[in-house]
């Protein structure tokens, strides 16, 4: 497990280090469940499921959207107030784990039993993620064990469908480290299918495959995942265009939500259209900038630095940060920087967030009952804002500096994720961002 050298660096874990993998996702499922105990004997209404801290859509959206009628995303009209407002794969997901619910007994009982469908389809797509990262990091497979007990994983794999998401973007980046780029590009068709974000991985392909002078690559990878996302949501478009169209309607309108550093722009009055113009602009320019510092560094970046760079901007610069959506980084993190020390005091920041985001919501559905206007709430719910996304600016500056300076990167080289462009010189680059002259040799 603590090899050295270029054949450990292209192995994968042995059998002792999966065994324990999958030991440590057990334990830290069984601490997920019993974090969500007291909304699955009392139920998830507010304001006590938010000062429980054990919210989670599984037990909010099966009452509200149909599903505990029978009713099936996207495929039963239903009224506007009912509609899914989520991608149509995540949708199917959850119209399929209702079929796992008995008709009879209390709505309270048949919310549970739903919740832990959805838990039990939670946990495997966990114990995946883990096993696929450490196939991914391959001479650092024992960094995996940071996904397996990540507390920002515990606290949200069963508050959303995200980890589906999550272990689908994994699959695709080891489909890409096992020179699979077409199969790459179909698992993350699928993975934008469910959530948005795996779409940004191919913004790394992209900047890869054109610094290496292979972008039929990058063609062939992007029409395998675009063909993928039309199969799953053309039958949609057809049949429930409406319906369909709500998470993208409703994602570019909503407001300014929870722990978005635009909460500090809304005495301008600006509507949630502006804030999505500014955020998606604000965006694209620093995806420029990423393209810039992977086609001028000194040594080509490693796909999961890349992919890390657009995703934390995305979440940066976004008008709602979901408690869940660490969840999107922790596998980036551990792949682009596994530095544990590091690791864990962003995890120990992201604790610390959640508590303030669940109070927050708390004080509010309570109408200013919870904490009776102390203010120690909106105290820890805007430090918590802040250490945030300083830790995730941190980790960032981090991994550029590695970039631009590559004897700081703590993979060894030859890069184990390189995929087809492993043996591939550098065919394209920009004026050098850092010091020393720019290197053509192969990554391997």
């Amino acid at each position: 497990m603590n090899q050295t050298g270029p054949a450990a660096q292209h192995a994968g874990p042995d059998r002792r280090l999966l065994l324990v993998l999958v030991g440590a996702t057990l334990l830290a499922a069984v601490i997920a469940v019993l974090s969500k105990q007291w909304c699955r004997v009392n139920g998830w209404e507010a304001p006590g499921v938010h000062i429980h801290m054990c919210y989670s859509d599984f037990g909010q959206l099966f009452g509200t959207r149909g599903l505990a009628e029978g009713y099936f995303p996207f495929y039963t009209p239903l009224p506007e107030d009912q509609w899914m407002e989520y991608p149509a794969l995540l949708a199917v997901v959850a119209g399929v784990s209702a079929w796992f619910v008995p008709e009879g007994g209390t709505l309270l009982e048949r919310t549970v039993t739903y919740f832990d469908v959805n838990a039990a389809g939670a946990l495997i797509c966990w114990l995946i993620l883990v096993v696929a990262t450490a196939y991914t990091a391959r001479g650092r497979s024992k960094d995996a064990l940071m996904v397996a007990v990540a507390p920002g994983i515990i606290l949200t794999s069963f508050l959303n469908w995200d980890l589906w998401a999550v272990m689908l973007a994994a699959l695709g980046l080891l489909l890409w480290s096992r020179s699979h780029p077409i199969l790459a590009g179909l698992v993350l068709g699928l993975g934008a299918a469910m959530k948005l974000y795996p779409l940004f991985f191919f913004g790394a392909i992209l900047v890869l495959c054109w610094r290496a002078g292979k972008l039929g690559v990058f063609f062939k990878s992007l029409a395998a995942g675009i063909l993928t996302w039309l199969a799953v949501n053309v039958p949609f478009m057809v049949t429930a265009l409406d319906q369909w169209s709500r998470f993208y309607t409703f994602s570019g309108d909503r407001e300014v939500s929870f722990s978005s550093m635009w909460l500090a722009f809304t005495w301008t009055g600006w509507s949630g259209e502006t804030f999505s113009l500014i955020s998606n602009g604000l965006f694209a320019l620093c995806c420029v900038g990423i393209a810039y510092l992977g086609l001028s560094s000194r040594r080509r970046p490693r796909m999961a630095q890349l992919c890390l760079l657009i995703v934390a901007a995305f979440i940066l610069l976004g008008k709602v940060y979901s408690p869940q959506f660490v969840m999107w980084l922790i596998p980036l993190v551990v792949l682009a920087r596994p530095d544990w020390r590091q690791f864990w005091i962003w995890q120990a920041v992201e604790v610390y967030h959640w508590g303030g985001v669940w109070m927050e919501s708390a004080r509010i559905t309570s109408e200013g009952a919870f904490g009776g206007g102390a203010l120690w709430i909106p105290l820890w719910y805007g430090s918590g804002i802040v250490l945030h996304m300083a830790a995730i600016i941190w980790i960032c500056v981090s991994v550029i500096r590695d970039i631009r300076e590559p004897d700081r990167d703590l993979v060894p080289r030859p890069d184990p994720s390189a995929g087809v462009l492993a043996t591939e010189p550098d065919r394209f680059l920009l004026p050098p961002a850092g010091r020393g002259p720019v290197r053509t040799e192969p990554v391997s």
